[in-house]
């Protein structure tokens, strides 16, 4: 469940903003024909901000039900309540996802002391297996270290690995000495899976993989077969891709590449987000060019 390349989902929706099920189905297969390992629905590349909790878990079930057990489902889930996240781990764990991704509360700020109180609630009366999500650009919020390794170590069996967005690769050996050797530590970059990966990472929850999957499942394939050679000639290649899919806002730039590999595929976001300038366009365009994808 926590290894090699997960793509975190983008969720399709009409220009009008409709969630497009059948879109969204024919990804999901797609994705498990090109090797993914596992798949994340309703995380920030999916859009969940700006999805009403219904739809949310509705569409963690579609997931579930599409891939059919061929690869694990690890539902984003995560709220700056604690209450609401409890509640969101029940509904993830009733739409049969394996696995629950979970970011500390953001916007309200909390210290140290209350992010790990935070997640020794949730961990009181999980259903589910917890993948933490460490995204200060996003939460402004920091698990620090010493933070993680308390709430890692306090309830192992309840949180199992991390998806580190940090940028901070420093902490992978950090979190390495501090927690116990079960504990697996994801990439939340794909600009940085390389170093992550070598110095102890088994794998990466992926924007690049959305429009890339093949080539990123052979990049996670050769780095845990300890090929870094190949993994190197695989990150040069991806690198342009993992660079121009967030020379706009996310996930504009990757629901646009995603038109490019696959044709037909909806173009819609939500508000507030919004289609991609000319410029990041065309950062995509030569990307996708240099990757050989079109």
């Amino acid at each position: 469940m926590f290894s090699g390349s997960i793509p975190a989902l983008v969720t399709p929706f009409s220009a009008e903003g409709r969630f497009d099920e059948d879109a969204y189905r024919a990804l999901i297969d797609w994705q498990i024909a090109e090797g993914s390992s596992a798949l994340v629905p309703c995380g920030t590349t999916g859009e969940a901000a700006t999805l009403t909790a219904d739809e949310h878990f509705a569409i963690v079930r579609i997931c579930v039900e599409q891939a059919a057990g061929r690869v694990p489902v690890i539902a984003g889930a995560g709220s700056n309540d604690t209450a609401v996240a409890a509640a969101n781990l029940q509904r993830a764990r009733d739409a049969g996802a394996d696995a629950a991704l979970m970011v500390p509360p953001y916007y309200n700020r909390p210290s140290q002391e209350g992010i790990f109180r935070h997640f020794a609630q949730l961990a009181e009366d999980a259903p589910l297996p917890i993948v933490l999500y460490n995204v200060p650009a996003r939460t402004v919020t920091d698990i620090q270290p010493a933070t993680l390794a308390r709430i890692v170590n306090t309830f192992p069996d309840v949180f199992v690995a991390v998806k580190d967005a940090s940028g901070a690769i420093a902490r992978v050996s950090q979190h390495r000495a501090a927690c116990p050797d079960t504990f697996v530590q994801l990439s939340g970059n794909d600009d940085m899976a390389l170093a992550f990966n070598a110095m102890g990472g088994r794998g990466c929850i992926s924007v690049s993989a959305n429009v890339a999957p093949r080539l990123c499942a052979e990049f996670q394939a050769a780095c845990q077969a300890g090929d870094y050679a190949a993994a190197l000639a695989l990150q040069d290649r991806l690198y342009p891709l993992h660079d121009a899919l967030f020379t706009d806002a996310s996930p504009g730039p990757v629901k646009y590449a995603m038109t490019r590999v696959r044709p037909g595929f909806p173009d819609g976001l939500r508000l507030p987000m919004t289609w991609p300038s000319d410029a990041s366009r065309a950062a995509v365009d030569a990307a996708l060019a240099h990757a050989g994808l079109v």
